[in-house]
């Protein structure tokens, strides 16, 4: 509608403008006419320039009657469309009315329902007050018969303590016995008698928990060992290399020794070249510098060249592919054991456990094996199954640079896990793998014990012979050094030590206590994997001859 009047108002403008610059165009052209042509063109000239008048009046006559056209149309339009605004503005208007007056009865419908509630919650109030001082004075009248009641009693507990001083004082008369001798000889007879009633119910609950317990960690530990299987031990600080002659052996020496000085140097690793024929043993503690020593050797002896210079360039390149090994092998025991989001530098750890040994046993598969143990243990009894899991794999983690760093390697691994910014549970159950803390979560405790039965499991772990000795008759010093025992023998390979004891020193209740006091020193004066069974038995025999 705007645009109209704008069209209109300038049409209006126009007209005029246009007869004025129509003017003085047709002034100009009749100049240069009459300038330029003769008298007899001016006459035509002229007649044209009337006729052009009379054009143009025409043309601004038509142009001021279809201005008044358009505006009477634009009129008409802004007419038509104010009496269209204003029927939306009523019907709206009806609209917000209905609207407002049905939230109006909605509103006041809830009114007066909150209103009605108020008035049924105030009777129940009022209810519930009178019943209330209707207990209250039941109350009131409780206190007043306790009170009597009280005052009763307190005289009869007056005669009550006046008949029992008499009493006393007669039975003294009679056992001879003051009244403090009478009390300690009760509480002696009390406390033998005491002593054997407890032993015998600890013995009876100790042996229902320990059929129950056995039962259940049977179940739960074979079902954990049955998902488990991994390899038996294998070389601790020794590798051997085979050799297609014993010619060789001169060629790695070299002249003066050069060639076995440069790889004992580059390695890190002690050659022994010594009569056994057609081998090399390399000695070493660290197991990763044993490994590049020992993949070195064979690649020199399957190249043949073997100098000085040859020696290092092959060191390097060792060393590079067992660093590259070492990573695959971390993430792919990460990935074996379904742990993910290890710090880069711990994955390395663990690729270097494949390369350590602990009695024997590789440490990495140890590792995977705990963390199977725990997650399968966890899973059955309602724990943590991640933390177990994480726990059990990195519990060794210490000990894949235990050679270089100060420390057992329960601090070593304390400290990586930290570093690398492992949870505060996951850190704890590796300090407390070994008992060296109290373990305080579920998940410590699986940690421990699948560790141990990880190492106590046939064929795991193997010991020198002289250690076994050794722990055998510490073992059985420890049994022989308590009062009544009259010998021990250690047998199942250390795993039980079965106590006999002297019959008329040591009675059946007592045996309860001193298996526990055995048992209590083992654990604070030995190492040893899994646990050991201590049996105390008591046997009395009478034998008599007859003639």
């Amino acid at each position: 509608m705007v645009s109209q009047f704008i069209s209109v108002l300038a049409l209006e403008v126009a007209i005029p403008l246009f007869t004025v610059i129509g003017l003085i165009v047709g002034g100009g052209v009749c100049f240069f006419v009459l300038k330029r042509f003769s008298k007899t063109q001016i006459g035509t000239a002229r007649e044209d320039a009337a006729r052009l008048k009379e054009d143009a009046a025409k043309l601004r006559e038509d142009a001021a009657i279809e201005a008044k056209n358009l505006r009477k149309e634009a009129l008409l339009e802004a007419k038509e469309e104010q009496h269209r605004l204003r029927a939306e503005f009523e019907e709206e208007k009806e609209k917000f009315k209905a609207e407002f007056e049905k939230e109006t009865k909605e509103r006041r419908s809830e009114i007066q329902k909150t209103e009605t509630r108020i008035a049924q919650k105030e009777e129940l109030l009022d209810k519930k007050e009178q019943q209330l001082d209707a207990k209250r004075e039941t109350v009131e009248k409780l206190k007043q018969d306790i009170l009597k009641k009280e005052a009763d009693l307190g005289q009869i507990e007056a005669e009550l303590n006046r008949a029992n001083e008499k009493m006393i004082a007669e039975l003294e008369k009679v056992a001879e016995l003051t009244k403090q001798e009478a009390k300690d000889r009760l509480t002696e007879m009390l406390a033998d008698e005491a002593k054997r009633d407890a032993a015998n119910i600890v013995r009876e609950i100790e042996n229902n928990a320990k059929e129950e317990g056995m039962k259940r960690a049977k179940e739960i530990v074979g079902q954990a060992i049955q998902k488990c299987a991994t390899e038996y031990a294998s070389e601790i600080t020794v590798s051997v290399v085979p050799l297609p002659n014993d010619e060789l052996k001169g060629r790695i020496i070299g002249r003066v020794g050069r060639n076995i000085r440069a790889l004992e140097s580059a390695t890190g690793v002690d050659l022994i070249i010594d009569d056994t024929p057609d081998v090399v043993t390399l000695s070493g503690f660290d197991p990763v510098r044993r490994e590049i020593a020992r993949i070195t050797l064979e690649k020199l002896i399957a190249d043949g060249r073997i100098h000085p210079a040859r020696i290092e360039e092959m060191v390097e390149r060792v060393k590079k592919d067992v660093e590259s090994g070492i990573k695959e092998t971390g993430e792919s025991a990460a990935f074996e054991a379904g742990i993910f989001g290890l710090n880069p530098e711990l994955v390395k750890l663990l690729g270097r456990l494949k390369y350590r040994t602990s009695y024997g046993q590789n440490v990495l598969k140890h590792s995977l094996e705990v963390a199977s143990l725990a997650a399968t243990m966890a899973t059955e009894l309602g724990a943590d199954v991640k933390i177990a899991k994480r726990a059990g794999l990195l519990h060794d983690i210490g000990k894949a640079v235990d050679s270089t760093v100060e420390g057992t390697h329960i601090q070593i691994g304390v400290d990586l896990a930290k570093k690398y910014k492992e949870s505060k549970d996951v850190v704890h159950c590796i300090a407390a793998h070994h008992g060296e803390i109290q373990a305080e979560t579920i998940e410590a405790i699986l940690v421990q014990a699948a560790d141990a039965i990880s190492g106590a499991r046939p064929g795991a772990r193997r010991e020198s012979v002289e250690n076994y000795v050794k722990r055998l008759e510490k073992l059985e010093n420890i049994a022989n050094s308590f009062n009544g025992v009259e010998q021990s023998y250690a047998i199942q390979a250390g795993r039980e030590i079965r106590v006999i004891v002297k019959p008329n020193e040591v009675d059946d209740g007592t045996t309860v206590f001193l298996a526990k006091e055995i048992a209590h020193r083992l654990e604070n004066e030995l190492d040893y994997p899994g646990q050991i069974k201590v049996n105390v038995i008591r046997e009395l025999r009478s034998v008599e001859y007859a003639k």
